[in-house]
């Protein structure tokens, strides 16, 4: 299978807005519906393929700053669309953007400032009761809830950052696992087993605690099994194309194992052997730097991360400091040694929390958290 041969060539980067849909929306006229309006009155679109009796439920940008599942999930139409035994098994209903007024304005909220992961008791918002209607008129037998983490997530204290991360969502307050939930982790374990052979050790679990507001673990309690997916940090792939490749290679097994009804061979003890998902790493990190601390030469690191800001219709990554200390058990996807040579930048030695990533590091200068050798 080449990858090439289905990727959607329109979609590109960080920042997918709904008019960069459009004119992939209009070659599935006859595939589309609009289940409702957003906020700022824009179509919230359902694409519907395929003609089996296992429905699956998908949608992505439910957090309108999340794209790369967007992405993806239309690279992995594109395949589905040439497999005639996948169509004659499974019909896929996808909302490739849920949240359309967040994507244009790059937030996770939507135009009334609501995060709509938790917004599934109170259902007070257009978008909200557009996916529910759809999964009410639909009655999937699989969901998938894509989104994107942020690069701050690493696999346990492996040392590795988590690509991509999974989670089957708890029905119950205890977390226990039923029949239903089973039917999730089988599905992501084998999610799972296709990933290990392309990034072995880049695949993260989320912490399981129940939460009602959130429409993985709502869908889960109705009794659908629920597949979350994270789509995270490829090795300086801040555009997230290599990482929008592995959720298409995820999602393709999905399907194959949902085909093949394979439920019984892989399962709970495949699952829980994913390391859970642990806050710690930064952009950049910088270790033994020589700063000037209350008069004091002394040793240290400091860590930068990215602030992401949507400037003429291009996601802009500003590096700013972040921590300076110890760092103790936390990791830079990419990582300097100073080796003892002094911090410098327009206002002295000392490093300050929040300063932007224009800096020294004895004679090398370092600009936005890279090393500048432009002069």
């Amino acid at each position: 299978m080449n990858y090439t041969d289905w990727k959607e060539k329109r979609l590109f980067g960080r920042y997918i807005s709904a008019a960069h849909l459009e004119p992939v929306f209009a070659d599935f006229r006859d595939q589309s519906t609009t289940i409702g309006l957003s906020v700022l009155k824009q179509p919230i679109r359902l694409l519907k393929f395929g003609y089996g009796p296992k429905k699956i439920l998908l949608w992505s940008q439910m957090h309108g700053n999340e794209s790369t599942t967007t992405k993806a999930l239309f690279d992995a139409i594109n395949y589905f669309q040439s497999q005639p035994d996948l169509q004659n098994s499974l019909t896929l209903y996808c909302i490739p953007m849920l949240n359309p007024d967040g994507a244009d304005a790059y937030t996770r909220v939507n135009a009334n400032q609501v995060d709509l992961n938790r917004d599934f008791l109170n259902t007070s918002q257009p978008e909200t009761k557009a996916l529910l209607d759809v999964y009410d008129s639909v009655k999937p037998d699989f969901c998938f809830n894509l989104h994107d983490q942020r690069t701050i997530f690493g696999v346990g204290y492996t040392g590795k950052p988590a690509t991509v991360s999974f989670l089957a969502p708890a029905f119950n307050d205890q977390c226990e696992i039923n029949a239903v939930r089973q039917q999730a982790i089988s599905v992501i374990s084998a999610m799972n087993n296709r990933l290990q052979e392309l990034i072995p050790g880049h695949i993260g679990r989320f912490d399981d605690t129940y939460n009602r507001n959130c429409v993985g673990d709502t869908f889960q309690t109705f009794g659908t099994p629920t597949i979350l997916v994270e789509a995270g940090h490829f090795a300086m792939d801040y555009d997230r194309e290599e990482t929008r490749m592995l959720i298409f290679e995820s999602l393709i097994r999905a399907f194959r194992h949902i085909n093949e009804n394979d439920f019984a061979t892989i399962g709970v003890n495949e699952y829980l052997t994913i390391p859970e998902n642990i806050t710690n790493y930064f952009d950049f990190v910088y270790k033994n730097v020589k700063i000037n601390y209350d008069s004091n030469e002394i040793i240290t690191n400091f860590a930068v991360q990215f602030e992401e800001s949507l400037i003429d219709n291009r996601i802009q990554f500003t590096g700013k400091i972040v921590e300076i200390g110890t760092l103790l058990n936390v990791f830079g996807h990419v990582e300097y040694d100073a080796e003892g040579k002094w911090f410098s930048n327009n206002e002295g030695n000392t490093p300050k929390i929040g300063m932007l990533a224009d800096f020294y590091i004895g004679s090398q200068k370092f600009s936005n958290g890279k090393p500048d050798n432009s002069n």
